[in-house]
């Protein structure tokens, strides 16, 4: 008993003598931090490469079928007496090699690779809004949800086509209508596709094609299914059906889906889960780690100054160049000039100047801006 937990508490070298080792024995305490150090030629790659790490990896391989070890090839046993308390070993190679914020020890051993493919295959998925576990069916199991949970009742089955984007969508209507249908739910309300129908284009809108309206009984199970395969095609596989009468919506998708909010994943794959890949980066650093904020006070290091004369330190002093015409035209909208002290400009204002408008200017004489 003794002898396993001294083996679980740290790894045992006897007798190791690879190449200038003599005959060394010692313990190295398991699950540590450990540091071999010493002068240039005292052996430390000789314990921590040729003998501890050979012999794990020799371990490790005659695990494997012959038939898989036939293609391996042979490890010839380390010169040591013994080793207690190993497992299997990872070596990161002994090289110099070009800084890369985007290199690590999973991705130079390669580790990373396998637990990419374990999450994308084994994981389960949840919600980022709502915590909950996300969902996916079939499409006889979408019909067989809604007959049972809204039997008997008044139901609208949509088909999402725009969730929380702006523009006008007049060519999306056309489509729609195009397509054989004459209603759809435009934020949440009910209207009828008109000629040249269009939205503001300077909102968030959501739009959904309403495919039926229908009484769920069982004399009406085969209207059911074709309002659910319609609603999936033009859905893009995603649909919602609203209690006529509550008005409470209920989301089905044959991805994985949150079954509150109704956001769609993808199904995973293992690019989802490498910081290297454009689908797994952080939208925010690309995956880097590392953020490039702008500095306000050295953009506008004076704010006596104006910024006609210079204050916005990259723009310089202003000339009669297209810029400067749009700043002033900004300006003049909020009641200001280029003369101006930025000092006695509103910081939020100093803030849409550098970083942009997400709404229209008026100028004040009729003439409208987009930034």
């Amino acid at each position: 008993m003794a002898e396993n937990l001294s083996q679980e508490e740290f790894i045992e070298i006897y007798g190791a003598k690879e190449h200038n080792l003599k005959n060394i024995d010692l313990k190295i305490p398991r699950n540590k931090l450990v540091v071999f150090t010493g002068l240039s030629g005292s052996g430390k790659s000789s314990l921590a490469f040729d003998t501890i790490f050979a012999e794990g990896q020799r371990r490790y391989l005659e695990t494997f079928s012959a038939y898989a070890r036939q293609f391996l090839g042979g490890m010839e046993r380390p010169h040591v007496d013994e080793i207690l308390g190993l497992s299997p070993v990872i070596s990161i190679e002994q090289k110099t090699v070009n800084r890369s914020p985007r290199s690590t020890v999973g991705t130079v051993t390669e580790v990373y690779d396998f637990m990419r493919l374990l999450f994308a295959r084994v994981s389960d998925a949840y919600s980022y809004n709502t915590g909950e576990k996300m969902v996916k069916y079939t499409d006889q199991q979408i019909i067989e949800l809604i007959l049972k949970k809204f039997a008997n009742q008044k139901i609208i089955v949509l088909a999402p086509k725009v969730k929380g984007r702006k523009g006008h969508y007049r060519e999306l209507f056309e489509q729609i209508q195009k397509s054989g249908f004459s209603k759809v739910r435009v934020d949440g309300e009910i209207q009828d596709i008109k000629s040249g129908m269009k939205l503001d284009r300077y909102k968030i809108h959501d739009i959904e094609i309403v495919v039926d309206r229908i009484h769920v009984t069982s004399e009406h199970k085969n209207r059911v299914t074709q309002a659910v395969q319609t609603a999936l095609k033009y859905g893009q596989d995603v649909m919602s059906v609203v209690d006529y009468e509550t008005g409470e919506l209920s989301n089905y998708s044959r991805f994985l889906m949150c079954p509150t909010t109704g956001i769609s994943y993808a199904e995973p794959e293992p690019n989802l889960f490498s910081f290297n890949s454009p689908y797994g980066a952080c939208p925010k650093c690309s995956g880097l780690g590392v953020i490039a904020e702008v500095d306000l006070d050295k953009v506008i290091p004076d704010k006596k100054k104006s910024i006609k004369n210079g204050a916005i330190e990259p723009l310089g002093k202003l000339s009669n160049n297209w810029i400067a015409v749009k700043l002033e035209e900004i300006l003049t909208a909020f009641g200001f000039t280029l003369a101006d002290p930025v000092e006695k400009i509103p910081d939020d204002l100093i803030y849409k100047i550098l970083f942009g408008f997400e709404d229209v200017v008026d100028d004040g004489e009729g003439k409208k801006s987009e930034f």
